[in-house]
């Protein structure tokens, strides 16, 4: 017992979590299968590895803020709304991520945009990217309070460091001057180092009439436009073909 206990402060201080918490389980596992040394070794480590993956993943997921429906695997392509099968296979498979590519998905509410641009941001957690979905007005709250929160502060350095952000609904709401010039200095960083998906029911044309500022969204399109692939979804709201009701079939 007392070699047990030494095993669990060793394992505290090293930080290996899985066997600090059940050494008991793996010596008896190694005796029960006779392990050699090498192989007992090897199972120890090989379990530490796939805990820290696994909390590792969870933390970033979680960092990911995902909405409830992203699952890409569940798209229902008999909603016709102007993606297909290879399109969106081609959009997961991240090669245009690893190119520094936007992507703008442009239609009106509910045609899939939100949808498929959390999916593509929950394939990117899972192939290890540093990955973010954000609304426009979470993004722009970030803006201002980040010189007066460390939270604020926090997640403005986590979107520098991103791989990938997804911002929604962006110029859904208009937006004031100094918040778009800040939006527009993100940008400006982020520019061919991280990839930026962009949903709106609004047409770029019409960003200028949102921002008041005409200059200032030519500057914003000209640094999102330049490697981008604009998707234009189409067709009836998805939430409104097959929205909930409290009422039963059969009255």
């Amino acid at each position: 017992m007392k070699q047990i206990e030494l095993i669990k402060q060793y394992a505290d201080i090293l930080r290996l979590t899985q066997t600090k918490n059940n050494p008991e389980d793996i010596i008896h596992k190694a005796q029960i299968e006779k392990l050699s040394y090498t192989d007992f070794t090897l199972e120890l480590l090989k379990r530490e590895v796939l805990h820290r993956q696994k909390t590792d993943l969870e933390r970033r997921m979680k960092l990911a803020r995902l909405p409830k429906d992203h699952q890409l695997e569940h798209y229902d392509f008999n909603v016709t709304n102007g993606v297909t099968v290879p399109q969106l296979k081609q959009l997961r498979e991240l090669i245009w991520l690893e190119q520094n590519y936007n992507l703008i998905l442009m239609g009106s509410s509910g045609t899939g945009k939100t949808y498929i641009a959390a999916g593509l941001v929950h394939d990117a957690v899972l192939a290890g990217y540093k990955s973010y979905f954000i609304t426009m007005e979470e993004l722009i709250t970030i803006l201002k309070m980040k010189e007066m929160t460390s939270s604020a502060m926090n997640a403005y350095n986590r979107l520098l460091k991103a791989h990938l952000i997804a911002i929604d609904d962006i110029m859904l709401f208009p937006v004031k001057k100094h918040e778009a010039v800040a939006f527009f200095n993100l940008i400006n960083h982020l520019h061919e180092q991280t990839s930026v998906i962009i949903t709106t029911n609004k047409s770029p044309k019409q960003w200028a009439e949102t921002l008041e500022d005409k200059v200032l969204a030519t500057a914003l399109l000209d640094r999102l436009l330049y490697r981008c692939e604009v998707i234009k979804l189409d067709g009836k709201s998805y939430r409104m073909e097959n929205r909930k009701t409290i009422f039963s079939a059969n009255h």
